[in-house]
């Protein structure tokens, strides 16, 4: 039987059983580009003597601001896995007549909250990703060997020192976003520590769930929904003045990315209709600009979607955001990989819901 814990402290320990059991509801949020985020619904009674009275769990320790707060899933006969680590920011409390229907929801977010405590004026003459990982650094997150890779060129004094006016998770994420890459905090339950990540997606792992819609006898979903969206750039034509006043042309028609399935956007749109795409923007060096013009392709190349749930107990398997999941039984355009966007978790005592958004860059053959 699937199962799910609960667990509290900053050396995260597992609620006892008769915390479980109150769970009316338990939803995580799991995002390739946005902050993990969880929601628990609990029943609120009455205690203590007539004229006393306190409500339960309102101010339990356990439940204080910034108190962390994390959740395992255990597939049926596989390994645990911490789909949530972070921190609590909110509470609601639905309190009715006599408290009968009483109601107790908690949110949180993931440890990347932590890096939105105050805003850092400060230059940055490394890399995008040394700079990513000396902010992991000081939060004393483990960080991902990949961070470094497919990385920016150095921010020297001498030609474009990068500056940082914002707090560290908001300056990341732009960072990210300008050169093509994902920024994350969750828990690495490899590493068995909260790890940041600051990389491309990886596009060349193998298949971690496999959804199959047929035959209907060995199906594990119900169903899925599929869309494609040509209307999208496939090439990006870039200028920029360097100090000659001469310009220097950063056009590119590749992401950076392998490809998911046979035929990217632009062949199966029909080559004699890509779309081209201007971009002018500040950049140190040409190389700079090249990377920003790969990442506007990145972006627009996620042109198809699948959407779906699945039950856990069916799959057998744990959906994570940023791994590769694999679609067979949808015809030769849509059956194949793709990259796993986002989960929603929704946990209850009777069942483990899995409702996700998939993309990929490619489709299969005519």
């Amino acid at each position: 039987m699937d199962r799910f814990q609960v667990l509290f402290g900053d050396r995260p320990q597992a609620a006892p059983p008769e915390f479980h059991d109150l769970v009316t509801s338990l939803e995580v949020e799991e995002n390739a580009d946005l902050p993990g985020a969880i929601q628990l619904t609990l029943p609120i009674t009455t205690q203590g003597a007539a004229g006393s009275e306190d409500l339960t769990l309102v101010g339990d320790e356990r439940l204080k601001p910034y108190a962390r707060i994390a959740v395992v899933a255990t597939p049926d006969g596989k390994s645990a896995a911490r789909i949530f680590d972070g921190h609590v920011l909110s509470h609601r409390l639905q309190v009715d007549r006599g408290t009968t229907a009483a109601t107790l929801r908690v949110w949180g977010q993931d440890a990347s909250c932590l890096m939105n405590l105050k805003e850092v004026v400060k230059p940055w003459n490394g890399s995008d990703g040394e700079a990513a990982n000396d902010i992991f650094d000081q939060y004393g997150f483990a960080k991902a060997p990949e961070n470094t890779e497919d990385d920016s060129p150095k921010h020297t004094e001498d030609r474009h020192t990068l500056m940082q006016r914002a707090t560290d998770a908001r300056f990341l994420r732009e960072r990210a976003l300008r050169s093509g890459k994902l920024f994350r905090v969750c828990f690495d339950d490899a590493k068995g520590r909260i790890t940041g990540y600051f990389i491309k997606p990886r596009l060349d792992e193998t298949p971690s769930v496999t959804l199959s819609l047929n035959p209907p006898a060995s199906a594990n979903v119900d169903s899925l929904a599929f869309e494609w969206d040509v209307a999208r750039p496939t090439q990006v034509l870039a200028k920029m003045l360097l100090s000659t006043k001469d310009p220097e042309p950063g056009d590119t028609t590749d992401s950076g990315l392998p490809l998911l399935d046979r035929r990217s956007l632009s062949a199966f749109a029909g080559n004699n209709r890509v779309m081209e795409s201007r971009l002018s923007t500040t950049a140190g060096s040409a190389e700079e600009l090249k990377q920003r013009a790969a990442s506007m392709l990145r972006e627009a190349g996620w042109f198809v979607k699948c959407e779906g749930e699945a039950d856990l107990s069916r799959v057998k398997a744990l959906l994570r955001a940023g791994t590769v999941a694999q679609i067979s039984g949808a015809g030769k355009i849509h059956s194949g990989k793709y990259f796993v966007w986002s989960v929603r978790h929704t946990i209850t005592r009777a069942a483990h819901r899995m409702r996700f958004t998939l993309v990929r860059n490619a489709v299969g053959s005519a």
